[in-house]
This record gives C-alpha cells, structure tokens and sequence, in this order.
C-alpha cells in the first residue's frame, strides 16, 4: 500500500506543544519539609537515574531539604573515579552527566548518601572512591532511612531497577 499522508517536519525552533499551560499548582516546601529519594539502579543502563537526580534537584530548589540514598547498584553513580582517558574527563558529552547531577546537589544542599556494603562487596571499591561530600552508610540504614522519611512524613521517591 503506497504512503497516503505526507507531512513537513517543523523547523529547528517551531514550538510543538503548550509549554505555557502548567495544570497542577506549582508546590514549594514548607520550612522543613523533608524529601527521600532511595535509588537502587544501575548508572547508565537507562535514564531512571539521571531522572531521579534531575527531579532531586527540582525538590532542593523547591525548598525540600533532600537525602538521596543510594545503595545496591546504585552506589555506583557516586564513584569520584569515573572519566575517560583520565578521571573527570568526559568521553563523549553526557558521559559525565550523573556525576555533574551529584555535584550540583551536593552544592545546592542535598545529602548524599552511599551504602558500604554495596560498595565493598558488590562492587569492589571504598570510601575514598566516593565523590567529595558523599556519605557513606551502613547497610543496615537502608531500612532505617526509609522509617525514619516515613515516620517524618517525608515525602519519598523509590526507583528499583536490576
């Protein structure tokens, strides 16, 4: 069957979408107000990670006072010794996208924590490999951080990916 709908590709700069309308009202934090995001994915498989960091930083700037939790495979986002040819250097653009993400959180107030047992065991590397300003945990604050956002009324993200 031959093509019976021909269509001209926009224009670099033609806008396609509404980007005015906004639906939901636009939440700011109330003085301390707390937000947890637990990230247990692997970096750079998909965009979970790097979505989780970016809507982190939205929470910071909104005036949450932030904690991300980072453990499993998660951990690895905040090894301080990625870069290609040399630590810190970017092979290709984006390749250093979650370790920039990290910073610009720590910068801008969150805390960041790293579980050890992932960490060590898992992946083989220690607390001196972190980004300067990660936390690293014990793995038994895992279940503690969740009950205490949760009993802090915390509002909580939790991605799980394998």
């Amino acid at each position: 069957m031959p093509k019976t709908v021909d269509r001209t590709l926009p224009a670099d700069g033609e806008v396609m979408f509404n980007v005015e309308e906004k639906l939901f009202p636009d939440i700011k934090a109330k003085p301390g107000q707390k937000a947890f995001v637990f990230i247990h994915t692997v970096p750079y498989e998909g965009s979970v990670l790097l979505v989780n960091l970016l809507t982190s930083t939205r929470l910071v700037r909104k005036g949450f006072d932030v904690s991300i939790v980072l453990y499993g495979p998660g951990v690895l986002a905040a090894a301080g010794t990625r870069g290609y040819p040399a630590v810190g250097q970017a092979a290709f653009p984006g390749h250093l996208a979650i370790n920039e993400q990290l910073k610009t959180l720590l910068k801008e107030g969150a805390t960041i924590y790293a579980c050890r047992f992932a960490m060590g065991a898992l992946y083989g590397f220690g607390e001196d490999d972190l980004i300067p300003g990660v936390t690293p945990f014990s793995p038994l604050d895992v279940l503690d951080a969740a009950l205490t956002a949760w009993s802090e009324g915390a509002f909580q993200i939790n991605t799980w990916t394998v």
